[in-house]
């Protein structure tokens, strides 16, 4: 029963929290539209200011997934939505697991979580804001000299928190009161100025040296413009077009790449498998309830990819550690002074390769040997299928999850359809026929929806994606633009048509 649960004695607690008030009634488009513009600009402009009295020499571990957890490095939005997606990851696995008792199903049990949540978001903001002043993130010797070491970190742990709080609350603003959700606009927001960089940026790959065929332009545009243009064609022959079309910074092959993931998960999203409804009082009255085939959306990579972060950076804390057993244990994770991405040990095989010059021509060519990090070809295919194997039964596991906490489970679906009195032609309007009928196709297109978006992720991060956003990055802000649109289209919907709010559960 819901009283059991040791979460309840959090109750008060998670009563009297500050939270954005939910709106009583229906929000006017308009209204949703300024809000979530609003807070897309204060996130632009959060992701402009930097730190201050971090030194600008530090590293940053979470490099390779900083536009999956939308935060930009360095500025005061560094941690991004890292501690609201660890903290659904944590509660989601102790629900799971049955650590702890809810149903997810009751309403006041489904109350207690989502307001627990909350509070261990803060929690969460602390977790990964201290470790990170203690493991990487170092405070310049100015600050430092003027109000300590002691002083000069709680300094920066501050703004770190302050920072994730206005993007907590942002994504909880728009939730309530704008369209859609904050910490998918933010990961689009991110990834999409970094594809658009990548894309056309003039600027040279090394800053501090001129442009040269060296050093061409960093984005792919200019610089295949750039070498086909300065370069002979014995030159290009003789790796020129090696290097335009494979080697790093974004080459023509993480472009094509880009579209491929772009083209494929369009027609996904348009995919859906549609139960005819028909109303059981109004005669004529008739109507189609979609399915999608991404039923999952992007929601599985996205907690995939947080908890991989996650991992990698408490296998560098460990490293740099001396805890006895695990600290400095080179089978944990081995990690490059100056660098956040482990070469050997267990983490190796779980981190993600980036681009086809990483694993696939060191593999072919013993020039690019360098790359497998004194590792076999036969370590580095390994590494691919297990990284893959895990990747692939994460998403399953946090796509069927989410799935049932969402209310978008076979028994919240018949409940909502049944509640607008629409049925199933041809079957008595009873929730228990909908529920097995949604059955036969619910379950298993959470399944498959969360290994087709996983395979796209792990297609992308093989051959490379522009901007270096990952393929996660990509895949996700193809995904989230195209539900943008599709929230914008059905508020508008909404907004000529209000009979539709009371089929689709918006309360007037």
């Amino acid at each position: 029963m819901a009283g059991e649960s040791k979460l309840y004695m959090f109750k008060p607690l998670v009563e009297r929290w500050p939270a954005i008030k939910k709106p009583k009634g229906h929000v006017p488009f308009r209204t949703k539209l300024l809000w979530t513009a609003l807070c897309l600009i204060i996130y632009y402009i959060l992701s402009q200011i930097i730190i201050y009295g971090l030194d600008p020499q530090s590293a940053d571990i979470f490099e390779g997934f900083r536009f999956v957890i939308a935060g930009a490095s360095g500025s005061i939005v560094h941690l991004g939505i890292g501690p609201i997606v660890t903290a659904s990851i944590i509660l989601q696995l102790f629900v799971g697991a049955k650590i702890i008792n809810l149903d997810l199903q009751d309403p006041d049990d489904r109350a207690l979580y989502q307001g627990f949540q909350k509070f261990l978001v803060v929690i969460m903001i602390l977790v990964e804001a201290v470790p990170q002043i203690f493991g990487y993130l170092r405070p310049s010797d100015a600050l430092s000299s003027a109000v300590g070491l002691t002083g000069a970190r709680a300094i920066i742990i501050l703004q770190l928190f302050i920072g994730a709080m206005l993007v907590f609350w942002m994504d909880e603003l728009i939730s309530k009161w704008g369209i859609g959700s904050g910490v998918s606009l933010f990961i689009a927001a991110g990834v999409s100025s970094a594809i658009v960089t990548g894309l056309f940026s003039w600027l040279p790959s090394n800053a501090n040296e001129p442009i040269s065929l060296s050093n061409p332009p960093g984005g792919t545009i200019p610089k295949t413009i750039y070498l086909t243009s300065h370069m002979s064609l014995g030159e290009l022959v003789d790796g020129g077009f090696e290097y335009i079309l494979v080697r790093p910074p974004n080459p023509v092959i993480a472009l094509i790449g880009t579209i491929i993931i772009f083209v494929f998960v369009v027609y996904a999203e348009s995919s859906r498998v549609e139960l005819p409804l028909a109303h059981g009082r109004v005669r004529g009255a008739r109507g189609r309830y979609p399915l999608r085939l991404m039923y999952a959306s992007n929601i599985p990579v996205i907690l995939m990819s947080a908890l991989m972060a996650n991992l990698n950076m408490f296998g560098l804390i460990l490293w740099r550690s001396n805890i006895p057993v695990i600290g400095n244990a080179w089978w944990i994770g081995k990690y490059v002074e100056g660098t956040t991405h482990p070469v050997a040990g267990g983490l190796w095989y779980l981190s993600r390769p980036n681009g086809l010059y990483s694993w696939f021509l060191p593999m072919i060519d013993r020039k690019y040997r360098l790359y497998l990090q004194d590792h076999e070809p036969w370590q580095m295919a390994l590494r691919i299928i297990i990284y893959a194997s895990i990747f692939l039964i994460g998403c399953v596991f946090f796509g069927k999850f989410w799935i049932e906490t969402t209310n978008m489970g076979p028994d919240a679906v018949a409940r909502q359809i049944e509640s607008s009195g629409m049925q199933i032609p041809g079957f008595r309007r009873d929730p228990r026929v909908l529920k097995k009928i949604l059955a036969r196709y619910i379950p298993a297109l959470t399944i498959l929806s969360s290994i087709i978006v996983g395979l796209l992720a792990i297609f992308a991060d093989l051959v490379g994606t522009v901007g270096q956003t990952s393929g996660t990055g990509v895949l996700l802000t193809v995904g989230i633009v195209i539900r943008l649109y599709e929230d914008i289209a059905r508020e508008q919907a909404m907004e000529m048509h209000p009979v539709l709010r009371k089929f689709l559960g918006v309360e007037e």
